[in-house]
């Protein structure tokens, strides 16, 4: 799939929570895009290119809407100050730094000089969400264009005063000069009382990365003294005048209806507003502790039904897979019926896969307020104008009587691309007609927002005795399509997604179900080199032909040292692969005691190859969270239920990474590809660390890890991990 390719593909089967209808419809109530951005130079894009470069697409399910009218990407004011314009959002992953280094490094100005207007859907161009490893791909270019027009408009304002041929002229430290005469003229004095508007070209000319002075180097995170200081304010922190809190009355069970409720004991609390809509339950008052007293005191009746519970997902998984038409069609290349026929040697396995939490350090928050008809909402979202059409739909309103704002905030993964707690805030705002605050307790967090799919995966492979792969059949079970086909050289292939109505909710997580498909094919390869008693690199070098994926498996084993002589008790793990354009390849080394059954994770390299490197500093700090955060799901993570009940909703429960649980030494080795664009790193280094442990502890047992956590089976053969 080539690169453009890849990024005009539509939205990924296993986003649930983007394929689904607003969760409520609230009963009918019946009782500024920027007006003046002063004299200077605006660039904008008309709205038939604008799609392409900004992801607009799927709004209520049709193909690729495109932005109405022009929306203004940069403005050059004239004090001096630059101000970029986009719907992306930062929740961590440090875009507002590099995306503010995009439009420095063609713009020819120090990176401090910039400043980001993100997510404010009154104020930026209409975007589809921050997501899918595609803001580095997508829109640090689209900036990068609307910068090199910017600069060259500055270029023709100083060519057209000077009354000089346009191409003596160069942008350099903020000012335009002239070559030949060595005359200069800072930005705010060309643009100084005029008003002047450009259409992005089709085409222009971008600094290469080889050249790059900004870009390409390590920048400190813009704003990264508010949030160690704890300045910053998230969205859990806002606070408006006369604002009250909200809670939400919950059912006891996913899918409970309301059958009865009295609310008078809490109507009659000083300053309390109860509101029932359909099975919304909720209060507002002038303090959390009022709210939560309140809410105590609603006295509701739920309709349940019995639900099914973990012990029988995988078992659940299987037997309930629905044909979807477009979404569980075959990927099929040769004959694999007669090459598994013909094969030396075949082996299945399967996989299960626990659905797990997304455990943000922020849960869900949300400010609204109302004036009139007109409903503003700060919250904390990765899809603002997602939310928007949520808050549109839900309340009976025109998309442009709704604005969403999105202030930095404490993570997603994935997790915040549904606007549940903007909804609970505003239907209460509209009832109580004051300002009102939800922010989710942590157990609602864990129960109420939708989790990363559960799976099942089939796997079976035919081999040679030389070592060449010759049929892969995969079957994957509810956890989804992303990352499903092998990029090995396989000439017989039968590769299918089964759709399956999921007893959870479920939706978006870093990276998709590619962390699923990666580890079930990863493990699978181990498994296949050892039956060959091959080395496992060394087969999947020999069935590897995509010439940057060997790349970041050569040098990452370089630096890791594959080849060296190996300590007694010591096992060495990989796995490796490729998803949203990145290319990595992830090392482990597990020791064993084998007196206590002890096995300890020693070291842990992640190679990366996400082409033309924007921060190197921001880079790394992505491979080694991925890593971090990838160590949950790998070893312990995963959601217990019964009954439609969540059975550990608290971090007392729910196992995270600690700091007792980190590696001595955890690497990333950058290759950096000036060579080629750049793209996204959010998603593809956390494929590579759950295979790479479970391949290295197989290496150690000769016990083959089959789940997701593998921490279970590690004990139910009396191993632990320290």
């Amino acid at each position: 799939m080539t690169r453009r390719a890849e990024l005009a593909v539509g939205l990924e089967a296993e986003r649930y929570e983007l394929h689904s209808q607003v969760p409520v419809i609230f009963e009918s109530d019946r009782r500024d895009f920027l007006k003046f951005l002063g004299a200077g130079v605006c660039i904008a894009c008309a709205a038939p290119k604008t799609a392409a470069l900004q992801e607009s697409g799927r709004r209520s399910g049709s193909e690729d809407n495109l932005p109405r009218g022009i929306d203004a990407w940069l403005h050059i004011g004239d004090q001096g100050e630059i101000t970029g314009f986009t719907g992306k959002v930062e929740v961590g992953q440090n875009i507002r730094t590099s995306l503010s280094q995009a439009v420095a490094e063609e713009l020819c100005v120090p990176v401090e000089s910039v400043r980001l207007v993100m997510g404010d859907t009154q104020l930026v161009p209409f975007d589809m969400g921050t997501f899918g490893s595609r803001t580095t791909p997508i829109m640090n270019l689209q900036l990068r264009r609307v910068s090199a027009a910017a600069r060259d408009a500055l270029i023709g304002i100083a060519a057209k005063e000077w009354n000089v041929n346009p191409e003596q002229l160069t942008a350099a430290n903020g000012q335009i000069v002239d070559s030949k005469s060595n005359r200069s003229a800072t930005y705010p004095e060309l643009v100084r009382g005029k008003q002047i508007t450009q259409l992005l070209p089709a085409e222009d000319p971008l600094i290469p990365a080889a050249q790059w002075k900004v870009a390409g180097r390590a920048v400190p995170k813009m704003d990264g003294r508010s949030f160690v200081t704890g300045t910053h304010r998230y969205p859990s922190d806002l606070r408006l005048p006369d604002m009250l809190y909200g809670k939400v009355v919950r059912p006891i069970s996913f899918g409970a209806t309301l059958a009865s409720v009295d609310i008078r004991a809490a109507e009659q609390m000083p300053g309390v507003t109860v509101v029932r809509d359909g099975d919304f339950l909720a209060v507002a008052a002038p303090t959390s502790a009022t709210a939560e007293k309140a809410a105590a005191r609603v006295k509701a009746e739920w309709k349940t039904q019995p639900q099914i519970s973990y012990k029988e997902l995988f078992e659940y998984l299987k037997k309930n897979a629905t044909a979807e038409e477009g979404r569980d069609s075959a990927y099929v290349v040769g004959d694999v019926d007669k090459a598994f026929a013909a094969s030396d040697r075949r082996l299945t396995s399967t996989f299960n896969i626990a659905y797990i939490a997304h455990a943000p350090l922020e849960p869900r928050a949300a400010l609204a307020q109302w004036r009139g008809d007109q409903l503003t909402v700060w919250t904390g979202t990765q899809r603002p104008f997602g939310v928007r059409s949520e808050l549109a739909t839900a309340f009976h309103l025109p998309e442009e009587k709704v604005r969403v704002l999105m202030p930095d905030m404490g993570s997603g993964y994935g997790g915040k691309h549904t606007g549940e707690t903007a909804l609970e805030a505003a239907r209460l705002a509209r009832a109580a007609q004051k300002p009102v605050k939800v922010v989710w307790t942590r157990e609602e967090e864990f129960t109420w927002a939708y989790f990363r799919p559960a799976g099942v995966i089939d796997v079976a492979s035919s081999v040679s005795l030389d070592g060449k792969i010759m049929a892969w059949e995969f079957h994957n079970y509810n956890s989804g399509g992303a990352g499903i086909r092998t990029y090995y050289d396989v000439p017989h292939q039968r590769i299918q997604f089964h759709p399956v109505n999921s007893p959870l909710r479920q939706g978006s997580y870093r990276a998709l179900a590619a962390t699923a498909n990666h580890f079930a094919r990863e493990v699978h390869m181990d498994e296949i080199a050892h039956s060959l008693q091959m080395d496992p690199l060394a087969f999947r070098l020999k069935n590897l032909d995509e010439e940057r994926l060997r790349a970041v498996f050569e040098q990452g084993a370089r630096q890791f040292g594959w080849d060296r002589p190996r300590a007694a008790n010591r096992g060495f793990g990989v796995g490796g692969g490729y998803e949203k354009l990145g290319y990595m390849a992830t090392f482990a080394e597990v020791s064993l005691k084998p007196e206590t059954r002890e096995l300890k994770i020693e070291r842990v390299l992640t190679a990366f190859d996400c082409g033309a490197i924007v921060n190197p500093d921001g880079l790394r700090n992505q491979l080694i969270g991925a890593n971090v955060m990838g160590l949950g799901g790998a070893i312990f993570e995963a959601m217990e239920f019964e009954n439609g009940r969540i059975l550990n909703s608290r971090f007392a429960k729910y196992r995270v990474p600690r700091f007792q649980d980190m590696p001595p030494e955890m690497e990333a080795l950058l290759i950096d590809r000036t060579d080629q664009p750049p793209v996204g790193a959010g998603e593809a280094p956390i494929l590579g660390i759950a295979p790479a442990i479970a391949n290295a502890i197989f290496a150690l047992t000769q016990m083959p890890l089959h789940t997701m956590p593998i921490g279970p089976a590690l004990a139910a053969h009396g191993y632990h991990l320290s």
